[in-house]
């Protein structure tokens, strides 16, 4: 039976239905769509490109936003990727973050350290990279000078691009047209998001806002 913890999905995907999460528990059967469930991901119509809502019939309740405890201390306002456990945390107070789920792909695991939010952009173009067109010349190659944004777009519904010294890493964080890569390791991209949760943490993270990538390793947190 899945269980949820009182604090699973405290924040709502836009202010509008932000809040905490009230005394009675989740539903333990994750299919049933619990309310709160449906106002993170249930459709968007005030997007550009008008939003479904997320099929969540197999997504794993753990990669779903949700509220944890977190440790070690991290600045407020920090973000953290760990790709090897295949999450995304949002430091918003001492020993609280937001976590959401993330897939990674390959050039996801080519970056440690620090960096910053360099650029936001909401619904954003996609160019494949040489190697990503050189290793899949047939799915890449017609889009090698770009394509248009919209829900076929590789890079979903908003992408923050990180800089370090003013320079851009090339790594991304960003939607994806996949949902059902959320919590896998992927061929291509860095590190990619449900749609819903994109533009969640795409309002919350201002340009400048500090990010740290660890390395492969266990997390220290719990729900």
């Amino acid at each position: 039976m899945i269980q949820f913890s009182r604090r699973t999905f405290l924040f709502a995907a836009s202010a509008t239905v932000a809040g905490c999460a009230p005394d009675e528990p989740l539903s333990p059967d994750f299919r049933s769509f619990d309310p709160r469930i449906l106002a993170m991901y249930g459709p968007r119509d005030d997007e550009q490109f008008p939003l479904p809502a997320l099929d969540l019939s197999e997504v794993e309740p753990r990669f779903l936003r949700q509220e944890v405890a977190f440790s070690p201390a991290q600045a407020v306002n920090t973000l953290v990727v760990d790709p090897g456990e295949r999450f995304l945390y949002f430091v918003h107070e001492r020993g609280r973050a937001i976590r959401y789920g993330v897939g990674v792909g390959r050039a996801g695991y080519q970056f440690r350290g620090s960096a910053h939010v360099g650029r936001k952009a909401a619904w954003p173009r996609w160019t494949p990279t040489p190697n990503m067109i050189a290793d899949n010349p047939e799915k890449n190659g017609p889009w090698a000078r770009g394509m248009e944004p919209g829900l076929g777009n590789p890079l979903g519904a908003r992408a923050l691009y990180l800089h370090n010294d003013g320079v851009d890493t090339m790594y991304r964080i960003h939607g994806t047209n996949e949902p059902w890569s959320i919590g896998e390791n992927v061929s291509s991209g860095c590190v990619r998001m449900f749609n819903h949760d994109v533009i969640d943490l795409y309002n919350r993270a201002p340009l400048g806002t500090q990010v740290v990538v660890r390395p492969v390793r266990g997390t220290r947190e719990t729900a």
